[in-house]
């Protein structure tokens, strides 16, 4: 038989909110939309950033097109992935600049170049060597600093020769070629060996010294173009004023009829109540778990209970008491006029609850038949709520985005009865903040736009023996791609579930204090009424509480206690928790 569905909330609107908001919902101007959200901003401009993370994300929804997207709670993947193309194709181009540059100037200065080639290579191992680790292990960081430091003498030697051979006459020009070939110095030997050996000294002259001279400042000029562009897009399209145009952003407006297929297809699946998922991980794109717990009771009568037998109890009329009480989370406490109530900010008020399924992707023909409809999702829904099924199950989503979406708060909720026992299953994960690159994105566009010419010219000077090497590795990365799309075969190969999540992969391994204090407060609130709207359910419908209680209710004065596979939690007057990690003492004589 089908069962009542719970009133539903709404998902994330997909343009501006319209008609008079609900009782009590937020106010108009924070109902945002994730795809303008400052998590999607910032995970949008780490794409300019952080190579590492744009490749992931390309690898993610471009590539691996059979993957099914992952929840994407408070932010818009498909927003992402845009500016991560976007950026990708700019960094593409402006390393086959730079390479082009030094194969033209090869060319020209008859391999003189390689003068300065070899110590710039030389810069670029030692920085692979020492890897990008904060601080380097001491078997990677004595090395490159052996590396590092006999590269930067090479070029300094390289230079100062450079400089002799431009302001000498053709007689000692030709003297000095020969006397650094002959002295057995290994960088200018090998650059000069490559090039041809000492027949092919003769031919060089001033033009070439000349050349050789200035490449590294034209290189320098690429480097400081590429990171302007960088900046403009940073303060531009993605500052907070223009990223809020979403359908005037150029990110996607500028992409091809695969990215327009998949953007749509994302956007689809990324905030979907039918969650298809992989076995390995299904909460994938809902963060860290937060202390998952569960417990079980048995369904007694009431000793005190006159009347007829207690009523049956399933899964649906439970959560139709859970509902209400979290939903009352939403309102603010009366104050003391309209105004000061309407003028909280707690991001309780944003609360949203759902209705959500998860669903193996495993034995579907193609992403696309996915049950993603009204009426496919009701279907399923209907049954998996009852059913207490292995691989397909219903859960009640309680979710909170604080800190403009860089602190997402979620409960995932479901209750099963069976054999005359009720069993409450309750799993919070949460989201970190976006990671503290991503996070400075405004501060180093800033940085970098307002300096002045010299600390530009520094700046690009200090990254120009880099550039060959970083140049070689993102043409390699890109045609990797390219093969991967052109041989994988993933557009036809079957649907898989989320491998990685965006959101996941753009995130912080920690939060500040505040943020910390916030998910603490949401999940204590959140748990609490869900364990008050259980015993409501149980009561009225004429069976024992005492022993819920007992597990979740009345402990130490009042309080409220929540047995945890990691920890416990309390809430009320006068308690003492103690857990592995740390030791609590509440005096306060309020609940919540």
């Amino acid at each position: 038989m089908t069962q009542p569905s719970l009133p539903h909330q709404p998902g994330p609107p997909t343009g501006p909110p319209t008609g008079p908001p609900p009782p009590g919902a937020p106010p108009t101007a924070e109902r945002g939309n994730p795809a303008t959200s400052e998590a999607t901003r910032l995970l949008c401009a780490g794409t300019y950033l952080d190579d590492a993370f744009r490749d992931a994300v390309i690898d993610q929804l471009y590539v691996h097109e059979e993957r099914v997207a992952a929840q994407s709670l408070g932010i818009d993947a498909a927003r992402v992935l845009a500016h991560a193309l976007r950026a990708r194709r700019v960094e593409l181009g402006w390393s086959a600049a730079i390479l082009g540059l030094w194969v033209v100037s090869f060319a020209l200065t008859k391999g003189l170049v390689l003068f300065l080639a070899v110590p710039f290579l030389l810069l670029g191992v030692a920085r692979w060597i020492r890897g990008r680790a904060a601080a380097a292990p001491l078997y990677r960081a004595v090395p490159a600093f052996v590396v590092r430091w006999y590269a930067r003498l090479t070029l300094l030697q390289a230079a100062v020769i450079l400089l002799f051979l431009a302001f000498a006459g053709e007689e000692t020009r030709w003297e000095v070629l020969g006397d650094v070939v002959g002295s057995g110095d290994s960088g200018a030997l090998v650059g000069l060996a490559v090039a041809g050996g000492t027949e092919q000294l003769w031919g060089i002259g001033l033009p070439e010294v000349w050349i050789t001279i200035a490449v590294p400042f034209l290189i320098a000029a690429a480097v400081a173009a590429q990171r302007g562009q960088f900046a403009r897009a940073l303060t531009g399209e993605l500052s907070r004023a223009g990223f809020a145009d979403l359908h005037g952003d150029p990110a996607e407006q500028a992409q091809g009829a695969r990215f327009r297929r998949l953007r749509d297809r994302i956007r689809v699946e990324q905030h979907a109540r039918l969650v298809m998922y992989r076995y390995e991980n299904p909460f994938c794109g809902a963060g860290q778990p937060y202390e998952p717990w569960s417990l079980s009771v048995e369904l007694r009568p009431r000793k005190d209970l006159d009347g007829p037998t207690p009523e049956p109890l399933d899964n649906s009329a439970i959560l139709r008491h859970v509902v209400p009480l979290v939903e009352a989370l939403r309102t603010p406490s009366p104050h003391g006029s309209p105004q000061a109530q309407a003028a909280v900010r707690d991001r309780l008020r944003e609360l949203e609850i759902d209705e959500v399924v998860f669903l193996p992707v495993d034995g579907l023909p193609s992403r696309a038949a996915a049950p993603y409809t009204p009426e496919g999702f009701e279907r399923h829904r209907s049954a998996a709520i009852e059913e207490g099924g292995e691989p397909r199950r219903h859960f009640l989503r309680i979710r909170v985005g604080g800190w403009g979406e860089e602190i997402v708060t979620t409960v995932f909720v479901r209750v099963h009865t069976q054999g005359g026992m009720l069993m409450l299953e309750v799993a919070p994960h949460v989201l970190r903040p976006v990671a503290e690159l991503y996070r400075y994105a405004d501060r180093i566009a800033h940085r970098y736009r307002h300096n002045h010419h010299f600390g530009k010219a520094v700046w690009a000077l200090g990254r120009t023996p880099r550039s060959a090497g970083q140049a070689l590795v993102t043409l390699w990365r890109g045609l990797g791609h390219v093969w991967r799309l052109a041989t994988g075969g993933h557009a036809a190969a079957l649907p898989e579930g989320p491998l990685r999540s965006v959101r996941e992969l753009g995130s912080d391994d920690e939060a500040s204090l505040f943020q910390e204090m916030d998910v603490s407060r949401y999940l204590k609130s959140i748990q609490d009424r869900v364990a008050d709207g259980v015993t409501v359910a149980l009561r009225q419908a004429g069976y024992e509480t005492a022993e819920f209680e007992q597990k979740i209710v009345h402990v130490a004065e009042g309080g409220t206690f929540i047995e945890g596979t990691k920890g416990n939690v309390t809430i009320g007057a006068h308690n003492t928790v103690t857990s592995k990690t740390f030791t609590t003492t509440n005096t306060g004589g309020d609940r919540g």
